[in-house]
């Protein structure tokens, strides 16, 4: 005779389950966890750092941090942002080691002469179901398509060559799907600071492709 099933308490959500489960020692879950968020935190880390290298040591003391608070976390604030608050701290504590690092306090948006490299009017408005997406799109590239991993690439360049404050607000936005405000909670900006950051960012972004992929299809 088979033992009587035990029923999860109604209401439970995806994250209680899975806190529980970490809680409880479940390998299984740990692994899933460091492979939905191990890359977006190398990511952020690389904005406090020198080198990926080191980027990857700050992400393991992160993972450790976390396993070690488990039992402190208090759920006010998503698992998530909790895990990704520790890895701020410890990149921030790695950075400063290495006097490379600026404080989160201080992200906001650059001195007017930092101007979009890009005219705003190109792009859609924040009421528009596509906005931050072309409204008036660039002249169309020499050559055939771009293929997406050479396009990846080039936007992976493109992202190097941000001011860091920058870099990571359009990481997060457009390279992880954070939403505005779970950025701002964790860098600690204002939602027009945000905006404005993501705004500069992208237009940077989209003027690095433009202006590559039209200077590659050149004789």
């Amino acid at each position: 005779m088979e033992p009587p099933s035990v029923s999860e308490p109604a209401g439970i959500t995806t994250e209680e389950r899975e806190l529980a489960a970490l809680r409880a020692g479940d390998e299984a879950a740990f692994l899933a966890l460091v492979t939905r968020h191990h890359g977006a935190m190398v990511r952020v880390a690389t904005t406090f750092v020198r080198s990926q290298a080191i980027a990857e040591e700050v992400v393991q003391e992160t993972w450790v941090g976390v396993l070690r608070g488990l039992h402190l976390f208090e759920g006010r604030s998503s698992l998530k942002s909790w895990i990704f608050s520790i890895l701020v701290n410890c990149a921030k504590a790695r950075g400063l080691k290495e006097v490379r690092s600026v404080p989160m306090s201080s992200l906001g948006p650059e001195e007017e002469e930092d101007a979009p490299s890009v005219s705003p009017d190109r792009f859609r408005g924040d009421e528009d179901r596509w906005a931050g997406h072309w409204a008036e799109p660039p002249a169309p590239w020499p050559d055939a398509r771009v293929e997406s991993s050479e396009l990846v690439a080039l936007v992976a360049e493109a992202l190097d060559t941000l001011p860091q404050a920058q870099r990571t607000v359009m990481s997060l936005r457009d390279v992880d799907g954070w939403d505005s405000g779970e950025v701002c909670a964790l860098l600690g900006i204002t939602e027009v600071n945000q905006r404005v950051l993501l705004h500069r960012a992208r237009s940077k972004v989209r003027a690095f492709l433009e202006e590559r992929l039209g200077r590659e299809g050149l004789p």
